[in-house]
């Protein structure tokens, strides 16, 4: 199984955010997480396809798009075409999920599905199949810098012992409060993608993202 950094430029410096983005990626992170919120589905307002589309090829890393909308299936294409490779999507906002997975997939990104802490974690197993990532949200979605959930690990684990009772190779993604308390902890349950934020880009983007890239 790999293990990969997926650092969330919801905290970086937006001012400095391509220099950011070249730190950690030289420290060696995978994915670049992306992460879109609408005020609807969520309280909080983030960036969108504008945002996405000026990163788009001047990073290797992959983009990986977290969409906290109302309907996300609108936007599907737009989102393919400012550049995001990995397309999470929350159970709790789709009205077909088992259609808004296959079109992303037929649209050429990677599905992912996620569900938030109140969520039971058996609302995804139904579509384990049609993706290559279940995000499992250790706060709730919408703000960052919040404390990881305790309660979140025991998803984790399950989502990770469905899949591999179903002989499936998903990646079981962590967002949340991930830091160097709780980044083992989730490791340990079956996580294997960790998105981080502040404990990333709040000192210095490279050296702290090679300290979390060391520890998994």
């Amino acid at each position: 199984m790999e293990y990969k950094l997926a650092p969330s430029i919801l905290s970086a410096d937006f001012l400095d955010l391509k220099t950011q983005i070249d730190q950690v990626e030289k420290a060696g992170a995978k994915y670049l997480h992306f992460d879109v919120m609408d005020g609807l589905f969520v309280p909080n307002i983030s960036f969108g396809i504008p945002v996405l589309e000026c990163i788009k090829g001047h990073t290797d890393l992959v983009l990986d798009v977290h969409l906290m909308i109302v309907d996300p299936a609108r936007y599907f294409e737009k989102f393919k075409e400012a550049g995001a490779q990995i397309l999470t999507v929350h159970v709790e906002a789709m009205k077909d999920p088992a259609s808004d997975l296959k079109k992303i997939k037929e649209l050429g990104m990677i599905p992912s599905i996620t569900l938030s802490p109140d969520t039971p974690v058996e609302s995804v197993f139904p579509y384990l199949e049609l993706v290559d990532q279940v995000l499992v949200m250790t706060v709730n979605p919408g703000a960052g810098a919040q404390h990881y959930i305790d309660k979140c690990t025991a998803k984790i684990k399950a989502v990770r012992e469905e899949a591999l009772r179903r002989g499936l190779e998903i990646d079981v993604e962590v967002d949340g409060g991930i830091n160097e308390n709780t980044i083992l902890t989730a490791k340990e349950a079956g996580a294997n993608v960790f998105v981080m934020g502040s404990s990333v880009f709040k000192e210095n983007p490279y050296e702290s993202a090679r300290k979390y890239i060391e520890m998994i």
